[in-house]
């Protein structure tokens, strides 16, 4: 179980760490090659917004061509998003056809569930973790309460949760 204090340290550290990211050019372009490389998806979680968190996107512009996509709307003062964060990664690990997308719903500076985000907004976001599945063509499979309850049968069929 992780408290609010320990939840505290992991978002400032967080921060200082994509702050330290901007200044660097040089790793950040390193980081974008590694992102835009073949195969740079399998196996792993996707932070999908870093660089403009809250923010309005494109979903479909997160798709994995080939792949059944998971975007995984989050805050990272939402307690079960964080201690959820582990086992979707441990679940990529596990299912290689699986893409996984993490997009933060908090626009920077706003301490607490920022449930007035552009982002929030353009997806009505009323809860989070709130779930997104898309077929390996691109299409919309489930949202919501069916996306919360397909993950959880994947975390099952992984042994990642009982």
């Amino acid at each position: 179980m992780i408290d609010i204090h320990q939840l505290r340290h992991y978002v400032k550290a967080m921060s200082r760490a994509c702050k330290s990211l901007a200044f660097s050019p040089v790793l950040a372009a390193l980081l974008a090659l590694a992102l835009i490389s073949p195969g740079a998806w399998a196996g792993s979680v996707t932070d999908a917004n870093t660089g403009n968190p809250g923010q309005t996107l494109e979903i479909n512009s997160l798709l994995a061509k080939g792949k059944t996509t998971l975007i995984d709307f989050y805050s990272p003062f939402c307690p079960p998003c964080v201690r959820l964060a582990p086992l979707l990664a441990k679940l990529a690990k596990k299912r290689p056809d699986l893409a996984i997308k993490k997009v933060n719903i908090n626009r920077p500076g706003v301490n607490g569930i920022d449930w007035r985000s552009p982002l929030a907004q353009q997806y009505q976001v009323r809860q989070v973790p709130f779930f997104m599945i898309f077929n390996p063509q691109g299409q919309p499979v489930a949202q919501g309460r069916e996306a919360i309850e397909t993950v959880g049968g994947w975390l099952q069929e992984a042994g990642l949760m009982k």
